[in-house]
């Protein structure tokens, strides 16, 4: 198969495939075909093990928040979260609608464009998650 015959995907660095994917509304993230385990950030080999055969899979979406900090300023405040994803990578985001939420809520991601970059935020899934 030649270079020209590849999708476009296939021509890019990880990050690319990535954001092209957000830019598609889809949240992919990688995952070793012999081993299962997922990544995040978008790499070319898993850390520690150096496995190389990391295919694009469709993220569930939801995970659990890890941890949270609110960054204050004189223009606003906005939230830092570290979410534990259910396949298991940890990624850094944001809590959408919230300046803050208890460690453990549960949540659903989602795509929104921000200065013309598609990214994934994250909404809590109501469980009796006080405000």
């Amino acid at each position: 198969m030649t270079e020209s015959t590849l999708p476009a995907e296939a021509c890019m660095g990880p990050e690319a495939q990535y954001l092209s994917f957000l830019s598609q509304g889809r949240f992919m993230i990688q995952r070793s075909r012999s081993t299962g385990r997922h990544v995040f950030y978008p790499r070319v080999v898993i850390p520690g093990t150096g496995e190389t055969d990391l295919e694009w899979v469709q993220a569930a979406g939801t995970g659990t928040l890890y941890a949270i900090t609110v960054n204050r300023a004189r223009h606003g405040s906005h939230n830092v979260a570290l979410i534990d994803l259910d396949e298991g990578p940890r990624m850094m985001s944001r809590i959408e609608g919230r300046e803050t939420a208890p460690i453990g809520s549960r949540v659903q991601a989602r795509i929104v464009e921000e200065e013309g970059v598609a990214i994934v935020v994250f909404d809590l899934i109501e469980q009796g998650v006080k405000p």
